[in-house]
């Protein structure tokens, strides 16, 4: 088997002439600290850590999961690290970083088409400035546009499948594949991506026209709502834990009517001032954030017998 290093200056030959290095630029660090790419601000080291330029991103994505698939060599997607705690021991193989593969195309047919790493408050900035309606709701949100959809993301009784048109992906035998939107496909913070080896390369988004001043409003509205729910405080991921009607209340509220704001395991804190959000106070590791979680779970567990799923996902070697 080829070490990690071989195997990626074989795959990197050709993928960044140097001569033209600032049009097809590709980023390559060994033991990279993933505390640097997540909200979290948390995380060990990636064995290799690899960003694509926009411009050689699909070729050069579909070579490296396939040659990775053939070798045995783990890679893990990333986007916006918005809902990923990576362990302190880090994660073995590869990380593909989308960040660099970005933009927000013209609208066609009621629809935009937006680039997997897009930033989502990026995207709704610029839909807005185009007069373009139909994603404010995920203003001030962290992340990216193919997290998002991976995600669902649902924020303010809107879920990204409420807007979705289509996806395209790279699928499991490493071809370029459009996905029609399916309702049956998606529910509350699930995606028919989250079960397969697939990677997001961009989706078309319904819009309308609209009025860019109103838009930015509406935008403006949810971005101070979430800094008012102290989201931007501290390093977080935004909700801990997703919400399920059958418990007859959010989860923030059961935590919170248990007396657990402000529990602590480490560095890690259930928020003083909401219940379904835990910080990072400015020391934490992962594994305080995972023992908090798990504690907080096994207490709701046992006051209410509810089954609390965590919305944050645990990655790497645990």
């Amino acid at each position: 088997m080829l070490t990690l290093r071989k195997f990626l200056e074989k795959i990197n030959t050709g993928a960044g002439d140097p001569a033209s290095a600032k049009s097809r630029p590709l980023t390559v660090r060994y033991d990279e600290p993933m505390s640097r790419h997540t909200t979290f601000k948390v995380g060990g080291p990636a064995d290799a850590w690899v960003r694509p330029g926009k411009a050689i991103f699909l070729d050069y994505s579909a070579r490296l999961l396939q040659a990775a698939q053939n070798e045995g060599i783990p890679v893990f997607i990333l986007g916006g690290g918005a809902n990923v705690v990576v362990s302190d021991r880090g994660i073995r193989g590869i990380v593909l970083d989308t960040g660099a593969f970005r933009g927000v195309g013209k609208a066609e047919g009621g629809a935009v088409q937006v680039l997997s790493g897009t930033d989502v408050d990026d995207m709704v900035s610029r839909l807005a400035k185009r007069g373009l309606s139909g994603l404010e709701f995920l203003a001030g949100m962290p992340g990216s546009a193919g997290g998002a959809v991976w995600m669902n993301a649902r924020c303010y009784e809107t879920s990204v499948s409420d807007v979705l048109v289509e996806t395209e992906i790279l699928d499991e035998d490493f071809r370029r594949q459009i996905i029609p939107f399916n309702a049956e496909d998606f529910s509350y913070k699930k995606s028919p991506f989250q079960n397969r080896n697939v990677l997001i390369l961009s989706a078309r988004f319904a819009v309308r026209n609209a009025d860019p001043a109103t838009i930015r409003q509406a935008a403006e509205s949810y971005r101070r709502q979430r800094a008012d729910k102290g989201h931007y405080r501290f390093p977080s991921a935004g909700s801990a834990f997703k919400n399920n009607r059958g418990f007859g209340s959010p989860t923030g509220k059961i935590i919170d009517d248990l007396g657990l704001r402000g529990l602590s395991s480490g560095g890690a804190q259930v928020a003083p001032w909401h219940g379904n959000i835990v910080i990072n106070t400015g020391n934490a590791a992962a594994a305080d954030i995972r023992a908090l979680m798990d504690d907080v779970a096994q207490q709701v567990k046992a006051a209410r017998g509810f089954d609390l799923e965590s919305e944050i996902v645990f990655v790497g070697e645990w």
